[in-house]
């Protein structure tokens, strides 16, 4: 079973293993060779109606072949776009060893935050990189209905490396065409005729495995009877052990398909012992099952011995791990019960389904146990899972799986407005604003003086923030003050079910997030910004995550803007929250902002003492990308410093070469190398990572990193001498940057940048003179020229002076920090409370417009504060 989701969530083992082989298996080479031929090729299907043995096959060959084998059981929660890619990509990566098993897995952290088509670039990139062939086994295709994943799997075989090989097994043609494949002869297939059981095998089968003494003649009945169907045979040997008369039961034993299922299977069921019968029946609710699980459903508490009983005597019973602990039975066998249970005892079966969401909340599996409670119709106890995984499910992005749970609320059924807030936020972030929009609508329409004052102020607070997330996903703005104007003097209560989501996983800068609105800057984003934020700090908010976020992004569009003290002073007031050192995506931007703020001061030291710090946090983090990204951050800085062999020295552990292709999951890190690359004269290599990037970030619609990537292809092209192809980049780059304000991108390019900006404005007013025409661009360019600095940009500026004198205290206090003394030894040392010295730190940082001790003591260096010592 699965736990509650999370940053990486714990995937089902036996969802990536393949099954094991069951003993009593019939030989079929013909079939494992016929696979074993086909893994040449790009793809292989194996379709049948169920029961032709298309995963026992699957299984033999897996366990026979040599072949390295990576497997994924699917089954109906799969249906989602997330969850499906997430458990496929673990697969691969449990089979790939590491470093690329590593890589794997980190690129599951990215599909909440970049569109299908760029993620799958990003993962065929990787996957070329896998060493030796790999067979990517699909098991119950037939249960996944999702268009988005149809067309998402289809274009991932279309570009599937060489190194891999696909192997679906389903009841049905797949939704997607593959003549293509077939045509090439690059797809093998095996079909219902080629899964029957041969006259040989059948023979096997009843004599050299099971030594049931049939004739030749009755065998061959049976074979010509059940047209070699395999659970038809196995059905017909059990009930011929149980003592049916053979030539009798051969004469009655005729029909369809599930005509014969279902009369076999009424007569293994119906000459069980009452015990195991009854057990057997209760338990086929459980899409999997262990003993405390079956205990749970049959609420008795003999379970595991019942279940070794099922095994020993062929119940249809399918191990799920190498322990024995985990079963399911075969979906066939499970399908009849289910249906007997429907048919003939409907309350029991909702019944069933509810122990079994009980049983599963017991023991933390919570998507199962909503789907247990949809199952049982229990809406109530739905509402009670939903309010309790919703949070675990958010985090994880299987919004898909959240998004279906909500809907399977009868239309009828009057869905609390606190958990329609929550269904407002999924269809929201799911792409659905125009429903979201109605939905809250019909939520505010539900508000009524005759609610208690507090669970008003609860659904209030819900509609401030899902109607906040629309305004800043959809960027309509007017909206917003509309629906706020009622709230502006209400003191609302945060619920930590919205106000602790997290918006930043994977990206260096707030910015670059749809929270961020991808670089787009606007007065409006500042305005609406402003206000947002106070009024969240007016509720005693400022410690949620929203308030964080939003506030980060305002700093990284004041930098843009120039307008640097802005920008610092709202860095440092995130920097002093608790979750600006909890959150990696809120902590590492943050650092990266000092640490811009600093290099456009001129102070590199205390600008690598930013990285350095966020570096330090981000080392003991599973995910190695914050560490790749602020080792890329440390590589631009030594690169304004113009310090060639330390970037030479750093290069190495980004773990890039420029002959990759690089996926927009590291866009960051691959522009970085670009940049390295440029400094050392190697334009050409530069320009081609930089022609890769570029439509990945325009396809994400990601303005900074259109942005960014434009101004440096301007560089490198003039750089070598190609005048014509510099301004034209630098054209689109500046026809962006001037409808968003954007300074610091050029600004911080230094004299290369300023050279080719003077050449821009020449050309461009000689054009515009010539067409007898004015120029906004013209003007635009000129501000940028003003604001470079006369003097290298790489020579170091003074430090600021002091705003405010330091006390005798505070000095004091640097020179313990100096010696590197706690805070209990700084409480010691001048005889205060620990909850006095911090409040002095904190008071000692505001003067020196810092975030911590390493910034201090730079600062105070600077400013020679200690030289008196």
């Amino acid at each position: 079973m699965t736990d509650t989701a999370s940053d990486a969530p714990v995937i089902l083992k036996t969802k990536i293993a393949a099954p094991l082989p069951k003993a009593n298996l019939v030989a079929r080479e013909r079939l494992t060779d016929s696979l074993s031929r086909g893994i040449n090729g790009r793809l292989t299907l194996v379709c049948a109606p169920a029961g032709f043995g298309k995963t026992t096959l699957l299984t033999q060959w897996a366990h026979s072949s040599g072949q390295t084998c990576a497997w994924l059981s699917l089954d109906a929660r799969d249906n989602d776009f997330i969850r499906f890619w997430r458990t496929l990509i673990h697969s691969l990566a449990d089979k790939a060893g590491d470093p690329a098993g590593q890589r794997l897995a980190v690129l599951t952290l990215s599909l909440q935050d970049i569109s299908s088509s760029t993620f799958l670039d990003a993962l065929l990139n990787e996957l070329y990189e896998l060493p030796g062939k790999t067979v990517l086994v699909l098991d119950d295709y037939h249960l996944i209905g999702d268009a988005r994943i149809h067309d998402s799997l289809a274009y991932f075989i279309e570009y599937l490396p060489p190194a891999l090989h696909v192997l679906i097994a389903s009841r049905s043609e797949l939704p997607f065409s593959t003549v293509k494949w077939t045509a090439k002869q690059e797809q093998n297939e095996l079909h219902t005729a080629t899964l029957q059981f041969t006259a040989d095998e059948t023979a096997a089968f009843y004599r050299d495995i099971h030594n049931h003494p049939l004739t030749d003649e009755q065998i061959r009945r049976l074979a010509a009877q059940t047209e070699g169907w395999v659970t038809g045979l196995q059905l017909a040997l059990l009930s011929l052990q149980s003592g049916a008369d053979a030539a009798r039961f051969l004469e009655e034993f005729r029909g369809d398909h599930r005509v014969i299922s279902d009369y076999l299977f009424e007569e293994v069921a119906s000459k069980l012992p009452p015990d195991l019968y009854s057990f057997v029946l209760k338990t086929s609710v459980l899409q999997e099952m262990d003993a405390d699980l079956c205990d749970a459903v049959t609420e008795s508490a003999d379970s595991r011995v019942l279940l070794e009983r099922a095994k020993k005597s062929n119940l249809f019973l399918v191990p799920l791990d190498e322990r024995g602990a985990w079963f399911r039975y075969h979906h066939l066998f499970a399908g009849f019960l289910q249906e007997l249970l429907k048919r003939k005892q409907s309350k029991e079966w909702r019944r069933l389904n509810r122990l079994a969401s009980a049983g599963c909340i017991s023991r933390g599996f919570m998507n199962e146990a909503v789907e247990y409670a949809i199952a049982g119709e229990d809406y109530p106890l739905l509402e009670s899972c939903l309010r309790t995984h919703m949070p675990a499910v958010l985090e994880s992005g299987e919004l898909g799986n959240l998004l279906r749970w909500f809907r399977s609320f009868p239309p009828d059924y009057a869905v609390p407005p606190a958990l329609s807030l929550h269904h407002a936020f999924v269809l929201l972030m799911t792409g659905h604003a125009e429903q979201a929009e109605q939905l809250l609508d019909r939520v505010e329409s539900s508000l009524d003086a005759s609610m208690e004052p507090e669970e008003r102020k609860e659904l209030q607070s819900g509609l401030l923030f899902v109607r906040s997330n629309l305004m800043f996903m959809t960027g309509i703005f007017d909206k917003w003050f509309t629906h706020i104007g009622t709230l502006l003097h209400e003191i609302l209560p945060a619920d930590p079910a919205f106000y602790t989501f997290n918006y930043n996983r994977t990206e260096p800068l707030v910015r670059r997030t749809p929270l961020g609105l991808k670089g787009a800057l606007s007065p409006d984003t500042e305005r609406i910004g402003a206000l947002f934020t106070s009024l969240l700090e007016a509720r005693g908010w400022h410690g949620s995550y929203i308030y964080l976020y939003v506030m980060q992004s305002l700093s990284e569009g004041y930098y843009e803007w120039n307008r640097l003290e802005d920008s610092r002073r709202l860095a440092v007031l995130v920097s002093r929250s608790a979750p600006a050192r909890e959150l990696p995506g809120l902590y590492v931007p943050m650092h990266l902002t000092q640490a811009m703020l600093d290099a456009a001061e001129g102070r590199f030291e205390l600008a690598h003492a930013a990285v350095d710090e966020a570096f330090e946090a981000a080392s003991g983090l599973e995910d190695s990308r914050w560490q790749q990204l602020l080792q890329a951050a440390r590589i631009r800085l030594y690169l304004k410093e113009d310090r060639s062999a330390d970037v030479k020295k750093a290069l190495p552990q980004l773990g890039l070469s420029r002959k990759d292709k690089p996926g927009f999951r590291q866009e960051f890190e691959y522009v970085t190398l670009a940049r390295a690359l440029g400094s050392q004269r190697k334009e050409k290599e530069a320009l081609r990572l930089l022609e890769l990037l570029k439509p990945q970030c325009e396809r994400e619609q990601l303005l900074s990193g259109i942005i960014e990537i434009g101004i440096l292809q301007a560089l490198l092209e003039n750089q070598r001498g190609q005048r014509t192809a510099a301004l034209r980049h630098l054209h689109e780059a500046l026809e962006l940057g001037a409808r968003n304000g954007y300074i610091r991108s050029f600004l911080d390019e230094g004299k290369a940048m300023e050279t080719l900006l003077r050449a821009y404005a020449r050309q461009y007013r000689l054009a515009r003179e010539a067409a007898g025409q004015g120029g906004g661009m013209h003007d635009y360019v000129l501000k940028l020229l003003s604001l470079f600095m006369p003097a290298s940009p790489q020579r170091k500026t003074a430090a600021p002076a002091l705003v405010e004198e330091l006390s005798r205290s505070e000095i004091s206090l640097l020179r313990l920090i100096r010696r590197g003394a706690s805070n209990k030894q700084m409480a010691e040392q001048l005889t205060l409370s620990e909850g006095t010295v911090k409040v002095y730190l904190s008071r000692l940082y505001e003067k020196l417009g810092v975030s911590s001790r390493t910034q201090a003591l730079v600062t105070a260096q600077e400013l020679k504060l200690l030289d008196a010592e």
